[in-house]
């Protein structure tokens, strides 16, 4: 690991840690902890969360990717999040995949796909319903969420990945939080983060090829799902989300787009994980209600 992601994720841990602090299980929720989705019993694990008075019929699933620039993160970090998404009546899926530099690109995307696999074959042993699936992701979560979500629509951009997604699936609907999506911001001179790229999590150190599979925008199709596409005013990746937005625009896929601010608060980046924040509960409602409105 480089000298500045090993500080970072100090900087990541300890944030997290004071987020968090004090928080537990809500009495509503069921949790079903540590199914092993792949080979690792490390890296390849997820939660379940549905609620504990179920509503006679499966639920509709959220998957959540979490963030940490591809080197930082797991499930814990992101399970108080995922759990709050539950009182949207939906059933939650909390994952932690294959991290850098250990793992490489695309070993995230492998952990994703396999995820969708197990909710697909196992999801209605746990009440979730296979045929409703929604993908959230923020930070370098939304990166890889937005890149599953194309990889399930452009055949072209399918192609140049070893996995295949299984067929016919497409999330009903992506929340696109916090991200970055192009790539003349990932790998801006000075950005910090295209040194994390290519020292940390890109095989051949961010060539060309990489540079054009990392980019979300330039693979959008009409195919795409419908997306919710979420910042706010100090959210240091603010200026991606138009650009995201825009792709999408552009090519007839239905976006909501909502820049959250506050005269009294800073909501800096993925303040919507934050559960003590009163504007992160209104910003993952509106994105459950725009999810809710693709429910069959």
């Amino acid at each position: 690991m480089s000298d500045l992601s090993r500080k970072l994720a100090a900087e990541f841990r300890k944030g997290d840690d004071i987020r968090d602090a004090g928080l537990k299980t809500p009495a509503t929720v069921k949790r079903y902890d540590d199914i092993v989705y792949g080979r690792s019993r490390k890296w390849q694990v997820l939660d379940v969360y549905v609620p504990k008075k179920l509503p006679g019929k499966s639920l509709p699933v959220i998957i959540s990717v979490h963030g940490g620039g591809w080197f930082y993160g797991d499930k814990e970090r992101y399970q108080y999040y995922c759990m709050s998404l539950v009182r949207h009546g939906f059933g939650v899926v909390n994952f932690t995949y294959r991290l850098a530099p250990q793992h490489k690109f695309p070993a995230p995307l492998e952990d994703t796909n396999l995820v969708v696999k197990w909710v697909l074959e196992q999801g209605p042993a746990c009440h979730l319903d296979p045929k409703q699936v929604f993908l959230v992701g923020d930070s370098a979560g939304a990166q890889l969420a937005g890149s599953y979500a194309a990889i399930c629509t452009n055949p072209r951009y399918a192609e140049q990945f070893a996995f295949q997604v299984p067929a016919g699936f497409v999330p009903k609907a992506v929340g696109l939080n916090c991200g970055v999506y192009a790539k003349r911001y990932m790998f801006a001179e000075g950005s910090g983060i295209a040194s994390l790229l290519c020292t940390d999590y890109l095989p051949e150190h961010g060539s060309e090829q990489e540079r054009d599979l990392m980019d979300v925008c330039s693979h959008v199709t009409p195919a795409f799902p419908p997306a919710f596409v979420l910042s706010s005013a100090q959210d240091y990746l603010r200026p991606q989300a138009p650009v995201m937005a825009n792709a999408l625009i552009r090519k007839k896929v239905p976006v909501c787009m909502h820049i959250y601010s506050d005269p009294e608060t800073d909501l800096n980046h993925v303040f919507h994980v934050d559960m003590r924040l009163k504007q992160a509960a209104q910003a993952n409602k509106d994105e459950c209600d725009f999810f809710r409105t693709f429910l069959k």
